[in-house]
């Protein structure tokens, strides 16, 4: 079967009904014999893993309680090729960063199964002494590796893995006890993978899903986490938030109960405070409507993912300044970034300083709130209007399947991602920064959005054109991916009446 038939079948039937548990056994198997540490993975000792540790230690439990009390915890990421390079990383986030929840990233390789590349990375990275890989190897490592790793510290773990491939990933780190999986089929395979049509990673992500679901029905809560979009550039908050209630929609439907939900910072308060709360409020919305009552959806607030500048104190700016915005916006947690950002992979002990300086900002924004605030109750509402025009359209497309829709919705161009590296989305979207910061669109392509607020969207952006004196066009959009990575003297200099 060609590479055209295949997927037209693929997408003919794809659905959102969960796989049942009898052919879930079948894929398990098959995929658990694709290398060789899957052999280790037993789902009862597994659960008995689980069910031994700490509360304290547990990401559902901790994530419930942090929601309940109101807290934002920190959570940085972080991958080295070794286990004793990745041990010494999760030590020292959790003992001199403090970190709530700490992560064990993998390398490029796991993440697109290659992973004889990735054994020969970590036997290289041995042999010399220094990391050759920007992840750790889960796959290749197993089940007793990780287990050591977990025991190595005190607090609950998360997997980050960048991937639209996550179904040995998960396996090997759930047996191992990790407590969370971030990532999802839509935000994943549209911000990371060019080849990989839609359907396939929702696929993908179903079998994940399911895993977690499985665990569940054993009595162990396991935290999912939809990653927003880690792409690099401007993403509208709005379209961030519909592809949140779209996956999360897809893994409500596989049995997850405990699914948390990222958005990237725009770097408006008033917008991030909004979008976080309009996030939370909608996706309990839709799951309502699709009769899951039963979801719990705490939101997470990501460091800037634009370009970062070089200058240190400029970088610490927005680490506290995003740790800000995140207790501000009412986030449960706020994922971390390092004043290393513009030149590669932090150290420990970098990673480690970015965690403080964003607790320390959580910690004085502690309390505050914006409720009845009239620009953040408008940007509330704006968002909401918009996320249901795209969601209601995408859910009308499929017959009420998310699944089925957001394949049929991207193909039209009624979803779409800025700037996505996959060649199953058209990208024909532009968001740009407007004259009073928050990030609008500038050509909303075949988004299925009111006119009213594509004029309120255009006029922000033409009133910061007229202050720069450029056109209001795409050359404003790359201006806004980049802008905060240039230095104080330009910012100063060329847009001394910008945002």
């Amino acid at each position: 079967m060609n590479d055209i038939a295949n997927r037209a079948m693929l997408q003919h039937s794809l659905r959102e009904t969960a796989i049942p548990w009898d052919e879930f056994a079948r894929m398990r198997k098959a995929n658990l014999a694709r290398w060789p540490t899957g052999a280790r993975v037993d789902l009862d000792e597994a659960v008995a893993y689980h069910r031994a540790m700490p509360s304290h230690k547990r990401l559902a439990d901790v994530m419930r309680r942090a929601h309940a009390e109101r807290r934002c915890l920190t959570q940085p990421r972080g991958g080295f090729a070794t286990p004793a390079m990745q041990r010494h990383l999760m030590v020292t986030l959790d003992r001199e960063g403090l970190a709530d929840i700490v992560p064990t990233t993998t390398d490029s390789y796991t993440r697109n199964e290659q992973f004889a590349a990735a054994q020969k990375g970590q036997e290289e990275s041995e042999r010399l002494g220094r990391s050759l890989l920007n992840g750790f190897p889960i796959v290749n490592n197993g089940v007793d590796v990780c287990r050591g790793l977990i025991e190595a510290i005190d607090k609950p773990t998360i997997m980050l893995t960048g991937t639209s491939m996550p179904k040995l990933t998960s396996e090997i780190g759930f047996a191992g006890g990790y407590g969370g999986y971030l990532g999802s089929g839509i935000a994943y395979t549209t911000s990371y993978i060019k080849e990989m049509p839609i359907e396939e990673g929702i696929r993908n992500y179903q079998y994940l899903d399911r895993l977690a679901a499985l665990y569940a029905e054993h009595g162990v809560e396991l935290h999912r986490r939809q990653p927003g979009f880690l792409t690099g550039t401007n993403i509208p908050p709005c379209i961030a938030i519909a592809i949140a209630v779209l996956d999360c929609l897809l893994a409500a439907a596989q049995g997850v109960r405990n699914y948390g939900l990222e958005l990237a910072q725009t770097l408006h308060l008033v917008q991030d405070a909004a979008a976080i709360a309009a996030c939370g409020t909608l996706v309990q919305e839709y799951l309502a409507r699709s009769g899951y009552r039963d979801v719990f959806t705490p939101v997470t607030s990501l460091h800037w993912m634009g370009a970062w500048p070089k200058d240190d104190a400029q970088a610490a700016a927005l680490l506290s300044y995003g740790g800000t915005l995140a207790a501000i916006g009412g986030a449960v947690s706020v994922t971390t970034k390092s004043t290393h950002e513009a030149e590669g992979i932090p150290t420990p002990q970098a990673n480690a300083e970015g965690l403080r300086i964003t607790r320390m900002a959580v910690y004085c924004a502690r309390g505050i709130r914006l409720d009845g605030l009239p620009e953040y109750e408008a940007e509330k509402a704006l968002i909401a209007r918009e996320v249901r025009a795209i969601v209601d359209k995408v859910l009308e497309m499929g017959d009420g399947d998310a699944a089925a829709g957001t394949v049929r919705a991207f193909s039209a161009g009624v979803l779409d991602v800025p700037w996505s590296p996959n060649r199953h989305v058209r990208s024909r979207v532009m968001p740009a920064r407007d004259a009073a910061g928050y990030i609008r669109i500038l050509d909303p392509a075949g988004l299925p959005l009111p006119r009213d607020v594509l004029d309120i969207h255009r006029s922000g952006l033409e009133a910061r054109a007229a202050k720069e004196g450029i056109a209001c066009d795409r050359e404003l959009a790359i201006r806004s991916v980049y802008e905060m990575s240039e230095p104080l003297s330009v910012l100063q200099a060329d847009r001394p009446s910008g945002p």
